[in-house]
């Protein structure tokens, strides 16, 4: 892959009124930035569960700070590696190519939760489940066995490559029409969903001639499956847009669980001091002394660990590169991080796994989460299947106008179900749940 061709500033669905030349104090990667700030699948990440339950009288982390978070741990690190990159191609390379790599990954890493359906990751799950193992097992005979891959591997990475170039009813050719380079940058794993694994991928059938369109204008290396299945390389950026989550919701977490006293201050402080060597460790230890406040030291502890998972991811990046521009890369930066820091994160994941994923209060939002979706997955598709039924046509009705339930095809119905529960926050849903079983009825006399 080649540098030049991979930041392509051309718009999906609007390539028609392509200009490279044009001139403007904002780029049209910054562009895509504000597009997605001012939007309002955006704005609902607010009520959308991230681990926790969203907050009470602490607050908490939900997906909007958590993708606003690992923006600026994205774009931190797309520029330091655009610094580097730029002294490795100095004079083999134009001295623009790399300097809207920043720019990029910040968008797509505001972007990348877009696609989640409420209640977090179980969300995903209780939507893969109810057709792999509920009542949407019994649609299997008659979807296309690529169509019902998409189904029972729901995933929240392909859901937002679909809600940001999907044409929705009534609205505009391209979607979000985002850069092609913002787009590839958010597919995390550029293959269909016959090649999932761990119900990971990254598009759906219905938007997979648009990934290839994009996979094609940016040169992305094309690495089919067994079958003919589509498959390409990672674009680049994606390896930094990866990093930058991880990082933010392992070490993010563990602030949050701390806050809520499901970890000890001692236990937070053992584990992230771990990424430091003796001295830069006792010069974290003497700042915290000047504090007394257990959250202070943590808050602080956490910004050094950050820092320095940054700084090694770059730096993964950077030696890196020429497998990734190969497409042979194996792994993800935080693989190719030092022993140290490695190993370091491999604690804050055990400690995650064992205290903080397995909390009550996890588990309960879980359950919840699961119930809901099942339950209003089971209503809505009933509805799509006969809507000539009373009751489905009262359903069908409170379907936003945008969602297409008189698709020509059972799967186009399908997936203007999963549209509509996808994108709602825990609190809609929570409260359509309750308006559909009678709990929330109001009578007035």
């Amino acid at each position: 892959m080649q540098w030049p061709r991979l930041i392509c500033d051309k718009r999906f669905g609007l390539e028609d009124y392509h200009d490279p030349h044009k001139n403007g104090i904002r780029t049209d990667f910054r562009r895509d930035y504000d597009r997605l700030v001012f939007s309002s699948p955006f704005r609902r990440l607010q009520n959308k569960t991230q681990v926790f339950p969203l907050p009470g009288s602490i607050f908490v982390h939900n997906r909007l700070t958590h993708s606003i978070e690992v923006s600026c741990v994205g774009k931190s690190m797309a520029d330091t590696v655009a610094g580097a990159l730029r002294r490795r191609y100095d004079g083999a390379e134009r001295p623009e190519t790399f300097d809207h790599l920043g720019d990029i990954v910040a968008a797509a890493c505001l972007a990348h939760d877009l696609g989640n359906p409420p209640f977090g990751h179980s969300g995903e799950k209780a939507i893969s489940t109810f057709f792999s193992e509920g009542a949407g097992r019994s649609l299997e005979h008659v979807l296309e066995p690529a169509r019902w891959a998409d189904l029972t591997h729901f995933e929240g990475n392909a859901n937002a490559f679909r809600v940001l170039t999907h044409q929705f009813k009534g609205r505009r050719r391209g979607g979000f029409a985002m850069t092609y380079s913002t787009l590839a940058s958010i597919v995390k794993y550029p293959f269909e969903a016959r090649l999932a694994t761990k119900n990971k991928f990254g598009f759906f059938t219905s938007e997979l001639d648009d990934f290839v369109k994009v996979a094609g204008e940016l040169g992305l290396i094309p690495q089919p499956g067994p079958d003919g299945e589509v498959r390409y390389a990672r674009h680049p950026l994606v390896y930094i847009v990866e990093a930058a989550d991880d990082i933010c919701y392992e070490i993010m977490d563990i602030e949050d669980a701390h806050k809520l006293k499901i970890v000890s201050t001692r236990e937070v402080i053992d584990v992230m001091l771990a990424y430091f060597d003796d001295d830069r460790r006792a010069r974290i230890i003497s700042v915290m002394d000047t504090v007394s406040d257990p959250n202070e030291k943590v808050a602080y502890l956490r910004s050094c660990v950050i820092g320095r998972l940054v700084e090694c991811c770059a730096a993964a990046f950077v030696e890196c590169e020429p497998l990734i521009m190969a497409g042979k890369m194996t792994g993800s930066l935080l693989d190719h991080i030092p022993a140290r820091e490695r190993e370091g994160y491999a604690r804050c994941n055990r400690l995650s796994c064992d205290k903080i994923y397995r909390s009550g209060d996890v588990v309960d939002i879980e359950l919840a989460g699961n119930r809901i979706i099942t339950f209003l997955l089971e209503k809505l598709t009933d509805a799509v299947l006969h809507p000539e039924l009373n009751y489905s046509r009262l359903l069908l009705a409170k379907f936003p106008d945008q969602y297409d339930v008189q698709a020509p095809t059972l799967y186009g119905r399908l997936q203007a179900v999963l549209d509509h529960v996808s994108a709602m926050t825990d609190v809609y849903a929570l409260d359509l749940y309750r308006k559909l079983n009678g709990i929330q009825l109001r009578i007035e006399n």
